[in-house]
């Protein structure tokens, strides 16, 4: 395993610019895709709603801006015991980035 040294945090706002939840990765798209698995889920990706997700990182004035969408699928054949036979899976497509004026 890597050291956490290398993971960065990320916040994710809402419309009103309110920073509601943290979450780390090494890169925005890492942080941006968990973010994403707490949508609500569509029963598949083709019928997934995509939602804007805007990540700032912590300590910088930047914002990741993301498209993000989630959905049910089923769990592989050699799936470990403990994991449900659905589960959640996500992707992101970036949008850009916007510089904040002030924090």
């Amino acid at each position: 395993m890597a050291p956490d040294d290398d993971k960065r945090n990320f916040a994710l706002r809402d419309a009103t610019g309110n920073e509601t939840s943290v979450f780390s990765g090494r890169t925005p798209r890492q942080a941006a895709l968990k973010a994403a698995r707490r949508l609500d889920p569509a029963d598949t990706e083709q019928h997934a709603e995509h939602t804007e997700l805007r990540l700032r990182e912590k300590g910088t004035k930047k914002v990741h801006i993301y498209d993000g969408w989630a959905w049910h699928e089923t769990a592989p054949d050699d799936k470990p015991d403990w994991m449900p036979s659905e589960i959640t899976e996500a992707n992101v497509s970036k949008k850009g980035i916007e510089h904040l004026d002030e924090i």
